[in-house]
């Protein structure tokens, strides 16, 4: 055929194999590409017939054209699209194309070994894809056909990542949970960044969010069993017919959390980095990380930051599954091998000094309740000299929570200085000014690395206070005028005509309030805006001006809302125009939308009252919970026995104390 019939038939064959019209495309085929049959390329990707057929999904289409395969076309099934990959790559991505796979594999067996571009032959790309009935059939067929060593090459990509990595990163766990239990072999083996299949497991915190227990999650997990049994095969398909899709979404993140919870147990018994720890942090150790560091500066920032982000990944999993909140992986982990709780990774940093940086806490609370080892784990520092102290001040926040948790800087501000309290509490006295080889304290530390968020904190406070203090304006004029403009109108004597009626009064009462809160509200916001902003002022002092503000501002509201109420009775009693009822609505809707808006605020200010209350029961000691400080003392009290080594003392002044 001439190129403008070829490019006509292949666009005629194309539009029937996308509008899915089988016998038009079986029609076409014989009748024009007897040479090529089912594998004659219709798209600028290099795809054949059989490659679109597949990829779109049309099995009954697929087995036809290879039930009349010669074997002139048997020959061509080898061919590559654009991306390398052959027809069995395409049918590896969906289960439902399992019977053409099969069909494939008894005309042409060499398509299980061709590798795409990717390097990736037909078994990973199962994996990848999540598919497990067609990765079984696969793996099954490798097994069948090859020896152990072809075998453990199929199972692993150029780079070192093999098929349990493949389905890790993509999240399929269930996949990855047969592959483990039975293929244990893999578990020692590295992908391409140097990750084990628990480090990369441990990489991925958000598959652990769905963590909880109640009534809901009962709920949930009797769901998720309910679709596991075959018994209730017509109930769930009858309950797919009406869906919600935020409760499946629940039902989506429950399940894959139990199986990469599954997963984990799994893995971590058969895990052994832990073994792997520096022993102590001497001068050789120190002088090695100055020399590391002299080295970076002739690098570009670039490449130290693409390797410090790599060698963040390269710590065990224990130390990992701390850096990215993987609770339940810490937990287990330290259920198994309890003494790795002790691992000291190459920087000299031990457990609590990842949990503390990367705030963590409730992993560092769990490490806490091991009082012995608890003992020795409050006094190191790192090759740095950096106690867990100055940990607080260099907080690392992942890239993941950046994005999920959109706190203002005040809190995270106030959340940081809370926390350097608590620690002060927690190691021994000495450590308060103990200073690391740059020769800073914690505090002066703290003060250093969190002047940026400071300012923001201080230009966040002040932005809220002005905006507050306008709507607070607004809701004093709505008042004020009100008490001016009484329901009902005056007599002649100026005094109102409703003076007598029950809902009059409480009108009178509501409007002077709102005022009274109003004018209060604006006088707060004020002396925020006029206040000098010490640190310490924003870990009590500042938030709670603010809470305080905001709660005479809802207070107004409130009272407005009663006010309004009571008014719109007593227009509808008297037969007014509704001209009237709708102009205060009107006055009020904007004070309704501020209300709603800066609730969840409110509530985040909450918070602040805990500080205070446990100031405040700190001094009645007697009435106290002694038994909760019980075993802290008793860390402190023989920690006092040990010998301390690597401390230094500073003899300056520097410090939170100075900037305020």
């Amino acid at each position: 055929m001439a190129n403008s019939d070829t490019d006509s038939y292949n666009a005629e064959l194309y539009q029937a194999l996308i509008n899915k019209d089988e016998q038009k495309v079986l029609d076409l085929y014989k009748k024009y590409a007897e040479e090529e049959g089912p594998m004659r390329v219709v798209t600028i990707h290099k795809d054949t017939i059989l490659h679109v057929a597949l990829y779109s999904m049309q099995l009954e289409l697929v087995i036809s054209l290879m039930e009349n395969l010669s074997s002139q076309h048997i020959e061509l099934m080898d061919h590559k699209n654009s991306g390398g990959n052959t027809v069995l790559h395409e049918a590896a991505t969906y289960d439902k194309l399992l019977p053409a796979a099969k069909m494939m594999l008894d005309l042409r067996p060499e398509l299980l070994t061709i590798t795409n571009n990717n390097k990736e032959n037909p078994l990973f790309r199962a994996a990848r894809y999540g598919q497990k009935k067609m990765f079984k059939f696969l793996s099954g067929c490798i097994v069948k056909d090859f020896d152990e060593e072809k075998l453990k090459k199929y199972h692993r990509k150029f780079d070192g990542s093999t098929v349990l990595h493949a389905a890790i990163a993509a999240e399929h766990f269930d996949l990855a949970i047969w592959i483990a239990e039975r293929y244990d072999n893999l578990f020692d083996l590295t992908d391409g960044d140097g990750l084990t299949a628990l480090q990369l497991l441990a990489c991925n915190p958000a598959a652990f969010k769905s963590r909880g227990e109640g009534w809901l999650m009962t709920l949930i997990d009797s769901r998720i069993q309910n679709n596991g049994d075959d018994c209730s095969s017509h109930l769930h398909e009858a309950a797919s017919i009406y869906r919600v899709p935020w409760w499946d979404e629940m039902v989506d993140r429950r399940k894959k959390y139990k199986e990469a919870v599954n997963l984990a147990n799994i893995l971590i018994p058969k895990d052994t980095s832990w073994k792997i720890t520096k022993s102590v942090v001497d001068q050789r150790e120190t002088e090695a990380v100055e020399d590391k560091q002299s080295e970076s500066k002739k690098k570009s920032e670039k490449e130290i930051a693409m390797e410090k982000k790599k060698s963040e990944k390269q710590q065990t999993p224990l130390l990992l599954a701390t850096q990215t909140g993987c609770f339940e992986i810490v937990e287990k982990i330290l259920e198994v091998h309890p003494q790795a709780v002790e691992h000291i990774n190459e920087d000299g940093r031990c457990i609590l000094h990842i949990a503390i940086k990367y705030r963590q806490l409730e992993i560092f609370e769990m490490v806490r309740q091991m009082e012995v080892p608890m003992r020795r784990l409050i006094r190191k520092c790192d090759a740095r000299g950096n106690s867990i102290l100055h940990m607080v001040g260099k907080k690392v926040v992942n890239e993941v929570v950046e994005q999920t948790e959109k706190r203002s800087p005040s809190f995270q501000l106030q959340d940081d200085l809370l926390l350097f309290e608590r620690m002060k509490k927690v190691i021994r006295p000495h450590f308060h000014k103990h200073t690391n080889i740059d020769g800073e304290t914690a505090e002066e530390l703290f003060v250093l690395h969190k002047e940026e968020l400071r300012d923001r904190s201080q230009e966040w406070l002040k932005r809220t206070a002005e905006n507050c203090s306008i709507v607070a304006v607004l809701i004093a004029t709505v008042a004020f005028a009100a008490a001016y403009t009484v329901p009902g109108g005056s007599k002649d004597d100026g005094s109102p005509v409703l003076i007598n009626q029950t809902f009059f009064v409480i009108f009178t009462i509501s409007d002077v309030l709102s005022l009274t809160f109003c004018l209060t509200a604006v006088i707060i916001f004020l002396s925020i805006l006029t206040s000098s902003f010490r640190l310490q002022d924003f870990k009590n002092s500042l938030p709670q001006k603010l809470m305080l503000g905001i709660s005479c501002l809802i207070l107004s509201v409130s009272m407005m809302m009663l006010a309004f109420a009571a008014t719109v009775i007593l227009m509808i009693h008297n037969n007014e125009r509704w001209t009237s009822i709708a102009l205060y609505l009107v006055a009020f809707l904007p004070v309704t939308v501020f209300a709603s808006i800066y609730m969840p605020l409110y509530i985040s200010l909450l918070g602040t009252f805990k500080y205070t209350l446990i100031k405040i029961w700190s001094f009645f000691p007697r009435f106290t919970c002694h038994s909760a400080n019980k075993s802290l003392h008793e860390i402190n009290e023989n920690e006092a026995k040990i010998p301390e080594t690597n401390i230094t003392t500073s003899h300056k002044t520097k410090g939170i104390s100075s900037l305020v």
